[in-house]
């Protein structure tokens, strides 16, 4: 419609159709059931009374079913679903809350639920077809779950497995069937209330809990510890029901009520929801896909016929003094772009804090300042690494982070990889103009960057693993200036050849410059170090001199099922045992010292344990003399084996894990000052999956604070691997823009 002339009054207020055209939109986050919908399906009255896809403008799913943009209803899985005259009439009225909600339905003419048996032969439908079985498919899946069954059930952005969790040999038949044996399970619970026994909610753990995303927070636990859902961990990961589909498992549970006053009651039913992803695949997203995938694993399947076009995991979030904080960026936040300060020298930095209730109902807006930089700023797609992957296209002065991938270690996962990649450019309306990749010249990621810039004809621009962390921090704190920063990780590729992972860096514009490092420690088995904390204490052993009948002598008491074989001989000759200046490794050399883990079941679980330890335990005063610092070619050296050899004699290790954590945050705040002359007032920042432990994180900013610095933290991605890639879209425009890029 054309604008109204100078001094014409608009008349009408119209939602034309889109027409084809350079689009520059985006879609909006899926988003928990609304109140005003939770209410349609809870009324008795209503014709979406126990309908499980009630949806409007202010709620239900939007990225997880959208092939493209515009976001219009023909271009969702929604499309598949005529609406009926009623749900047209809601459709087209201004006045009501389901005008232009593209994904607005009734049972009369939406998606309808069904419940199949492990064989795939339908054992109830929904009520529209209930005649077939005589059964609902909701109260059959309720009382199978109370029998003991596990049961996948199709959410937003896939399915999960679902099970009892107050059901230990249930649990424990989930955890055998999945192949999962000690990876934490995430619990859904009505509200707070009903999981007042095994977690200690705090007020900001609850506003993220009730937030429009939903996510999974992971919280303190309580008194009572659930069997086999988060073993040898202090947190646990509380998530709600999303979607009406599992409201309506509780509203089952409660015998149907009327009204909403139920919700705010404390309600026993608790279920696992874990990913439905077999062998850390991707997420199943579709019905037969599910029947193929899942079989073994699910007694049954609650599906549906609405599909998933996007698989989108569920996020995972905690919260710090300081604000929430990503573990795993994903469904209710992708795709929200995150502003970036491409073209102004500096700004005052913070902490943005996540928009947690956010409301897609202009979903598709995209800011007008966002508009101009189309002209000035070449898109970039970047590509990630090869843990916890994730990529981000840099458009304008936005960056769209994608949702978890995962792990580049099988080929369905590296499918997804490009099933994301094609989709977010295609929902983003974006041709890069480079693609950026880690500097591994062997990760899978690395490969199909430079498969695509050949094809696309563009450059592929190579970043440092570590600099890409720090410059994930600089990107969303929009610090165009000088930073220091730790990167404190597992491994990543050095600019050296060496692998790195305890660093201290300064990162300028493109230029990326190390301070200092850890001192290097052998990997005894290279990458099998890193899943066998015992082989990283041997190797801490050997450093300090130990002899192999003491290296014997320390297995046969800490570790007795494991064999020394000829590791000493393979370290004295330095066989097989690159070098590395990593903190994560140094977590499993502790962890191995204490004896509280001999080999890992997931990435980082030495560590996480050693953590719950260290918080079980309480403050305790750092080790005196634990560490050393020292000059050698012009970087700063820590040297934390002081440290280590008093653990080899440690006998408590819940006092050992506490001593660990303090040692180490004030070894890193002395690092810091022997490192750095502190009249320099650059900004201080942290980065890698180390950045993730919650207590030394505290208490290094506890330490900052006190001497008048502020220590930056990712906040609106992961600090892990998950947020390399808007770090190195960040590092490839920095390039681009002129500034030389070096390591």
């Amino acid at each position: 419609a054309s604008p109204p002339l100078k001094g014409e009054e608009l008349s009408d207020f119209l939602i034309l159709d889109s027409e084809s055209g350079e689009v520059k939109t985006a879609i909006g986050p899926d988003a928990a059931i609304c109140p005003a919908c939770i209410a349609d399906i809870c009324d008795p009255k209503s014709r979406r009374w126990r309908y499980a896809f009630a949806t409007c403008t202010h709620c239900g799913p939007r990225y997880t079913v959208s092939s493209g943009i515009p976001y219009d209803r023909m271009r969702t899985s929604l499309a598949a679903f005529p609406l009926c005259a009623p749900c047209e009439e809601e459709y087209r009225d201004p006045a009501d809350r389901r005008f232009h909600a593209e994904t607005t339905c009734c049972p009369d003419c939406g998606p309808q639920l069904s419940l199949l048996a492990e064989n795939g032969l339908e054992i109830a439908v929904d009520r529209k077809n209930a005649a077939k079985t005589g059964l609902d498919p909701l109260a059959e899946t309720l009382a199978r779950l109370r029998a003991g069954q596990i049961v996948a059930i199709k959410g937003l952005g896939g399915f999960h497995l679902a099970c009892d969790a107050d059901n230990a040999e249930a649990v424990a038949e989930l955890r055998q069937r999945k192949g999962r044996d000690a990876k934490p399970l995430a619990v859904m619970a009505l509200n707070a209330a009903s999981v007042a026994d095994i977690a200690r909610i705090s007020p900001a753990d609850e506003v993220l809990l009730t937030a429009t995303a939903a996510p999974i927070v992971l919280c303190a636990k309580g008194e009572r510890e659930l069997p086999g859902i988060a073993p040898g961990l202090a947190d646990i990961g509380l998530l709600r029901p999303a979607t009406p589909l599992h409201l309506l498992l509780w509203h089952e549970a409660a015998g149907r009520p009327a009204g909403s006053g139920w919700l705010q009651s404390p309600h026993p039913l608790r279920l696992v929801m874990t990913s439905a992803n077999p062998g850390g695949e991707p997420l199943v997203i579709g019905n037969d896909e599910a029947l193929q995938r899942l079989a073994g694993i699910a007694d049954a399947f609650l599906m549906h016929d609405r599909d998933i076009v996007v698989r989108c995991d569920d996020s995972l979030l905690r919260s710090t003094p300081c604000g929430s904080q990503f573990l795993r960026r994903a469904r209710g936040y992708v795709p929200v772009p995150i502003p970036l300060d491409l073209h102004r020298h500096s700004r005052e930095s913070g902490n943005p804090a996540i928009s947690n209730n956010w409301i897609p109902a202009f979903a598709g807006m995209t800011p007008l300042p966002a508009f101009l930089a189309q002209a000035r700023s070449p898109s970039i797609l970047a590509l990630g690494g090869y843990l916890k992957n994730t990529i981000c296209v840099l458009r304008g002065d936005e960056a769209f982070l994608s949702q978890h991938i995962g792990s580049l270690d099988n080929a369905a996962t590296l499918a997804f990889l490009e099933e994301s990649v094609a989709h977010l450019l295609a929902v983003l309306d974006v041709k890069p103009a480079a693609i950026a990749h880690d500097a591994h010249p062997d990760y899978p990621s690395t490969h199909l960057a430079h498969s695509l810039a050949a094809a696309w004809g563009v450059p592929a621009i190579s970043v440092d693993h570590h600099a890409a962390h720090l410059a994930a921090i600089a990107a969303e704190h929009g610090i165009n200036e000088p930073l220091i920063g730790f990167a404190l990780d597992g491994v990543g590729l050095g600019p050296d050849g060496g692998l790195w992972g305890g660093e201290l860096l300064l990162l300028d514009g493109a230029q990326c410059t190390r301070l200092g490092h850890l001192k290097p420690l052998a990997l005894p088995g290279g990458d099998r170090a890193a899943r066998e904390p015992w082989r990283m204490a041997i190797a801490a052993l050997h450093a300090l001199g130990c002899s192999a009948d003491d290296m014997a002598a320390f297995l046969a008491c800490r570790h007795p099922q494991q064999q020394l074989g000829p590791l000493p001989q393979m370290l004295e000759r330095g066989l097989r045992c690159p070098l590395t200046s990593s903190l994560g490794r140094v977590f499993d050399a502790a962890a191995g010292l204490l004896g509280t883990r001999a080999v890992a079941a997931f990435e980082g679980q030495a560590a996480m344990e050693l953590e719950s330890l260290a918080r079980r335990h309480g403050p305790v005063q750092p080790l005196p003399d634990g560490y050393r610092l020292t000059r050698e070619n012009d970087l700063a050296i820590l040297d934390l084996l002081p440290l280590l050899a008093w653990f080899a004699d440690c006998d408590n290790p819940a006092q050992g894990a506490a001593v660990f954590h303090a040692t180490l945050a004030e070894a890193l705040e002395n690092w810091l000052i022997f490192a750095v002359d502190r009249k320099n007032r650059a900004k201080i920042a942290i980065s890698g999956g180390c950045a993730q432990n919650a207590l030394l994180i505290n208490e290094l900013r506890r330490r900052l604070a006190a001497q008048g610095s502020e220590l930056i933290e990712a906040r609106q991605a992961p600090a892990n691997d998950g947020g390399l890639a808007l770090g190195q879209a960040w590092l490839a425009h920095q390039t681009m823009s002129g500034i030389a890029l070096s390591g």
